[in-house]
């Protein structure tokens, strides 16, 4: 007997950013698994049952969920955000590939969400205008060494760069050093946006040049966009500036 396992995205915590389909697919599961924050966002009925785990537990996480939808049962994996970056579709997905053949059989639907650097984008311009690229700050997963080289591949390309993870206590140095890492491609003067908990009661967006980032403004709740050498910033008096991409680019560095 084979069930139905639904990896669901919530968005950045925003209610009004979670799709229809993610709220359908809420109502339609029987057990749900996950971060507990992100489990506390949920109103579940009480037939409903959720298990809570640690924010580092993905594959353990996954390995239980499958294992109950393998029982014929309907559940669901919920992540913050959207379920296929940095989060819980590629952790369900290494579990199948890992796990008992049984697992191959079971019904799965990812169900996506607004993703952090989508919610801070829209908030402060049009930062991801043109060609752009997401890079996660944790080491936990991939070595430091490939962080670096990817910060500075991309950067020489012109791509915009949405940085997650980018800093916490077990990481405080990172961010600082990616910060180096992109001063010595870009220009001073490249727009960086501090976006945190978008969307939220206690949102706070920033916009700075790259020669004046400070690291220490940012958490684990901080999504970071740093501009192209293209990238524009629209004084507008007493409104907030806009940061846009153009969507043309001619490759030059200012």
């Amino acid at each position: 007997m084979s069930g139905r396992l639904t990896v669901i995205g919530l968005g950045p915590g925003n209610a009004d950013q979670v799709t229809p389909q993610a709220t359908q697919a809420v109502a339609e599961a029987s057990f749900f698994y996950g971060y507990k924050p992100y489990l506390d966002r949920l109103e579940l009925r009480p037939d409903q049952v959720r298990i809570a785990s640690d924010n580092r537990e993905e594959l353990a996480r996954s390995n239980e969920a499958l294992a109950k939808a393998a029982e014929g049962h309907s559940v669901a994996v919920v992540s913050g955000g959207d379920p296929g970056v940095f989060a819980m579709a590629a952790a369900v997905c290494e579990a199948i590939e890992a796990g008992p053949a049984e697992w191959r059989t079971i019904d799965l639907a990812v169900v996506p969400g607004v993703t952090a650097m989508l919610a801070v984008a829209a908030r402060i311009g049009a930062p991801l205008g043109h060609d752009f690229c997401a890079i996660s700050l944790s080491d936990n997963l991939k070595p430091w060494d490939l962080i670096e080289l990817r910060l500075l591949a991309a950067a020489g390309a012109g791509f915009v760069i949405a940085l997650y993870n980018p800093i916490s206590k077990a990481r405080p140095w990172q961010l600082g050093r990616a910060f180096e890492c992109l001063k010595a491609i870009l220009p001073g003067t490249t727009p960086v946006i501090f976006g945190r908990a978008a969307g939220r009661p206690n949102e706070r967006i920033e916009v700075f040049l790259l020669a004046d980032a400070d690291a220490e403004k940012a958490d684990m709740s901080t999504c970071i966009i740093i501009g192209s050498p293209e990238t524009r910033i629209i004084r507008r008096g007493e409104k907030p500036a806009l940061v846009y991409t153009p969507r043309s680019a001619t490759g030059s560095k200012r």
